[in-house]
């Protein structure tokens, strides 16, 4: 008789859970995770009103998912899914991009900061491999953490999920978490069920204040956070400032020739034949260095092309700027219209694909607008006639930029206005316009304004627009 398949799955009993945090100094010791970081974390919760108040635990880690997202955005396969459903990882492939971080709907995975690699939980994989329980189910005093075969009738956890009352986290992601939990209190599965402590109490007064803690509470619930792990954005100013020259990369040159085609600019215009595929070149080469310099290991970016990973949309728009920076090439060396042309074209998927990267970050519920296309292809559009505007001083251009001005103001205003389907949505995008971001964001608004008349200013809003909104989709906590 041939074997069946293996799905190893946990359950994690919070009614039997006593917050003595012997799970994670068994996996910080088993798998030599340092200081800082952690594969797993007790977080707990105070609910209810004094006196009928009580204090609630959670064990929060890698959700093992069947439809795991961070193994659809890796470029390289480094986060990839065996075939008995543990969710590892290769640190050998592993380029930094944090591409994995940004998809986690469940903030398990972070970087190593001795080897610079992605890690998270993933079962003890190499114990279970020679018969051996994981690290954290061995040292659990009251038996809170069980890990076994879903498909095998006889074991443990088949029972429970198959016959009792558990959940799992965010189930609205339809990842099929691998995870699941017993006896658990909302407040703890749910991020926003719970408020933060105003300031920073217990065991956040050493920790780095988080955007929402000094701000409005997040819930009205008889909820207070009391233990938590510091939670931290993947992408930084580089993936701001990266957006910002690929709008100009793209923009750059499609503008310019789109006004010759239409008659508005002479193909053999120095602007035109020159300007435009330099300037598009030079900030495409920047757009490829702030990618490459973001990567926690830049030395092995080559394997986003020797051992790519099709459903990444990192590894296709690399496909993309490759594919747009060689056409812009040709056209500079031969005056081709019809590479002119074929360039044109290719700065579109330049200037969109970004919002399909953001996209798969399923963590981020900001950047899941159907609107981002759009509205990227507009920013192009906004850099592209600025430039043209400052090179030519072309009517026409100047006509374009009016235009596309407006309609990136009108697309802000409806990101900010139209009511999002999510509570993760709407607090990232109060964050954008009235919280920490305010500043930046606004300051966009007013020089983009202003940028009509003066276009430098409207790249300068274009790039404090980009901080804001990258940052904003990162700020609020997931876990």
């Amino acid at each position: 008789m041939t074997e069946g398949p293996t799905r190893w799955i946990k359950v994690l009993d919070q009614s039997r859970c006593i917050g003595c945090h012997a799970c994670t100094t068994a996996c910080k010791s088993e798998n030599e995770v340092p200081l800082g970081v952690t594969r797993t974390f007790v977080k707990s919760v105070d609910v209810g009103i004094f006196p009928q108040a009580r204090r609630a635990f959670q064990v929060t880690r890698c959700n093992q998912c069947e439809d795991a997202p961070c193994v659809t955005a890796c470029p390289t396969q480094a986060m990839y899914r065996r075939e008995d459903g543990i969710v590892d990882f290769d640190k050998q492939i592993c380029i930094g991009c944090k591409a994995c971080m940004a998809a986690c709907p469940y903030d398990a995975i972070f970087i190593n900061p001795d080897d610079h690699s992605a890690e998270k939980c993933n079962l003890c994989a190499h114990r279970l491999d020679v018969g051996l329980e994981p690290a954290c189910v061995t040292v659990c005093p009251t038996e809170a953490i069980l890990v076994g075969d879903l498909f095998d009738p006889t074991s443990k956890v088949a029972a429970i999920v198959g016959r009792e009352a558990v959940q799992v986290r965010k189930p609205e992601k339809q990842t099929k978490p691998g995870v699941f939990y017993k006896g658990a209190h909302q407040a703890t599965l749910d991020p926003l069920a719970a408020r933060r402590p105003p300031g920073g109490l217990y065991a956040w007064a050493t920790q780095e204040r988080h955007p929402l803690v000094a701000g409005p509470a997040t819930s009205t619930a008889a909820a207070l956070i009391s233990y938590d792990i510091p939670h931290q954005a993947p992408w930084g100013w580089r993936v701001s400032l990266y957006t910002w020259t690929k709008s100009i990369a793209a923009g750059g040159f499609a503008v310019p020739v789109a006004l010759a085609a239409a008659g508005s600019l002479s193909w053999t215009s120095t602007l035109v034949r020159w300007g435009a595929p330099i300037l598009g070149l030079i900030f495409l080469a920047l757009t490829g260095a702030l990618l490459i310099w973001d990567l926690k290991h830049p030395m092995r970016f080559y394997l986003i092309f020797t051992r790519h990973q099709w459903r990444s949309w990192l590894v296709r728009g690399s496909v993309i700027i490759s594919g747009y920076g060689a056409a812009l090439a040709l056209y500079l060396l031969t005056g081709s219209r019809l590479i002119g042309w074929i360039a044109m074209v290719l700065a579109v998927p330049t200037a969109v694909y970004t919002a399909y990267l953001f996209a798969q970050a399923k963590a981020r519920d900001m950047w899941q607008s159907p609107l981002l296309a759009p509205h990227l292809a507009v920013q192009a559009a906004l850099a592209g006639a600025a430039v043209a505007v400052l090179s030519s001083s072309s009517r026409a251009a100047m006509i374009v930029l009016v235009a596309t001005a407006a309609a990136h103001l009108a697309l802000v205003a409806a990101e900010i206005t139209v009511p999002h389907g999510t509570a993760h949505a709407h607090l990232a995008t109060r964050e954008l316009y009235r919280g920490r971001y305010r500043v930046p964001f606004w300051a966009s608004a007013a020089l983009i304004a202003a940028g009509i008349f003066a276009p430098p200013l409207a790249l300068l809003g274009l790039l404090a627009y980009e901080h804001a909104y990258v940052r904003a989709g990162q700020c609020v906590a997931l876990a």
